[in-house]
C-alpha cells in the first residue's frame, strides 16, 4: 500500500510519533440491502471501505474517489452517519489518530473488483451473514444503517470501547 507523498513528508520530520489524520468510511448497500466490504490489505481484514482525504480535499468528493479506486463500486451519498476519532498503529511502527467521517452510501454503478492492494477481495453480503469484523467496522455500520437520521458521534464524556484501544495493523 503506497504512502502518499504528503504523509511521507510529514513522516520524514516526527518518524514513528503521532501523527493526527483525516479519513472516510462508506457504509455501502445495494438495491438488496447487502453491505459492500473489503478484505483490506495491510492487515487481511475485512472492513467498510475507507481511505484518507487529501490535502485539498473534501471529505465526501474523498469518500466517492476512494470507494471506487478500492472496490470497483460508485456511489452515492445518502447521508452523514458519524465521525469520531480512531487510533491506529501500523506494522511498522508509524502511530496515527485518524478523525473519521463515514458515510451511509447506496451504489449506483460499477462492479465490485479489488484493486488487488489497498483490498485483496471485495464482495456484497447480507447484513444477517457478515464475516468477522472489528468494532471499529461495527461502530461505523451499526450508526449508519440505524433508522434515526442524525450522524453519530461519541457523547461528550463516553468513550466506545472501538475508539480507545489503537487498531494494530
Amino acid at each position: 500500500m503506497a504512502v502518499s507523498p504528503y504523509i511521507a513528508r510529514l513522516r520524514r520530520h516526527i518518524g514513528h510519533d503521532l501523527l493526527m489524520l483525516y479519513g472516510v468510511s462508506a457504509v455501502v448497500t445495494d438495491e438488496a440491502g447487502r453491505l459492500l466490504l473489503a478484505r483490506r490489505g495491510d492487515n487481511g481484514r475485512w472492513s467498510v471501505p475507507a481511505g484518507m482525504v487529501d490535502p485539498g480535499e473534501q471529505p465526501a468528493d474523498a469518500l466517492l474517489r476512494e470507494v471506487h479506486e478500492e472496490t470497483g463500486v460508485r456511489v452515492r451519498i445518502e447521508r452523514l452517519g458519524g465521525v469520531a476519532t480512531h487510533p491506529v498503529v501500523y506494522p511498522n511502527g508509524d502511530a496515527c489518530e485518524y478523525l473519521n467521517v463515514w458515510f451511509r452510501c447506496r451504489a449506483v454503478g460499477g462492479a465490485a473488483v479489488a484493486d488487488g492492494d489497498e483490498s485483496l477481495a471485495v464482495g456484497w453480503f447480507d447484513p444477517d451473514d457478515l464475516p468477522e469484523l472489528d468494532d471499529w467496522s461495527r461502530l461505523r455500520i451499526d450508526t449508519a444503517l440505524r433508522e434515526e437520521t442524525a450522524a453519530w458521534y461519541a457523547a461528550p464524556g463516553r468513550r466506545h470501547p472501538a475508539l480507545t484501544r489503537p487498531d494494530n495493523l
